[in-house]
């Protein structure tokens, strides 16, 4: 079995890759660097259960980047948080004047992205506030007011990758912590999968080796739901909009293509109040 973050490199080459392409749609300077021969050997082994990868990573990562762009100019967001921020770069690549950024993550994923990061020539290590979280015994909202974070003033809580690996019950706990803990004009920004895939049920081959090879990463796919929006309404949210890998890529790349077999990923965008500007996810 490999180790833990095998997931998180993988994601980091699948970020480099896409920084890549002609006409890339998001470009993360940083991520090969952070991938090493290992992230791109694991993203390699990957392509052959899922090609479609690599698009979808590139796809996730450019909404939710636009997303904090439309936060942080249109509605006066000053705080964006990045939960289970694993080796995001968000920190130091949107870097907007006035605007705060804050990483939540286990202590020891914490601290070996930090020594990652101080290896890197260049990186702004102190673009981002830490705040380490041991989630099975904290609270990830008092250790983020500990850091700094002001529960008066709306934030963006970035929390990419996530989802899918945990419980349901850890899903609805945190989504409802964050309702309840940060300002009403906050905003959560996720991905999720279907139900289907969660529970391993009517899935093709290439499905189930996808499964397969993610639990060989020691992160199984654990929580997916078809319809989002009951759970959030039940978690205490009042505002939410979904959008489609389908969607995203019809949007970005300009094309529909019933080939790349990936049509159960979303991304939900949620608040406890309805936005004061209109948003895109």
């Amino acid at each position: 079995m490999l180790g833990a973050s095998s997931t998180a490199l993988m994601v980091c080459a699948y970020r480099a890759r896409a920084s890549g392409w002609d006409h890339p749609i998001m470009v993360d300077r940083w991520a090969a660097a952070l991938a090493g021969e290992d992230g791109f050997r694991i993203a390699a082994a990957f392509d052959q259960h899922w090609p479609a990868m690599e698009t979808w990573l590139a796809l996730r990562v450019a909404c939710l980047d636009r997303l904090v762009g439309v936060a942080t100019d249109r509605l006066g967001v000053r705080q964006v948080v990045v939960l289970g921020a694993g080796y995001d770069t968000r920190a130091a690549r949107l870097p907007k004047a006035g605007v705060r950024y804050f990483e939540v993550d286990h202590p020891d994923t914490q601290a070996e992205k930090r020594a990652r990061l101080a290896a890197l020539p260049g990186y702004p290590v102190d673009a981002a506030t830490y705040a380490p979280c041991d989630f099975e015994r904290e609270d990830p909202i008092e250790r983020l007011r500990a850091a700094g974070l002001s529960p008066t003033a709306p934030t963006l809580v970035v929390w990419e990758g996530v989802v899918p690996y945990l419980t349901e019950a850890a899903v609805r706990a945190t989504a409802t912590g964050l309702a309840r803990g940060l300002d009403r004009r906050s905003l959560v920004a996720f991905d999720y999968v279907g139900k289907n895939l969660a529970a391993g049920q009517k899935l093709s081959v290439q499905d189930h080796g996808m499964r397969d090879f993610i639990g060989a990463l020691a992160e199984p796919v654990r929580f997916g739901t078809d319809h989002v929006t009951p759970l959030l309404a039940e978690c205490g949210y009042r505002w939410v909009r979904t959008v489609s890998f389908d969607e995203l890529a019809l949007e970005w790349l300009g094309d529909y293509r019933r080939d790349r077999l990936f049509r159960f990923q979303r991304i939900a965008v949620a608040s406890a109040a309805a936005p004061d500007a209109p948003l895109v996810p």
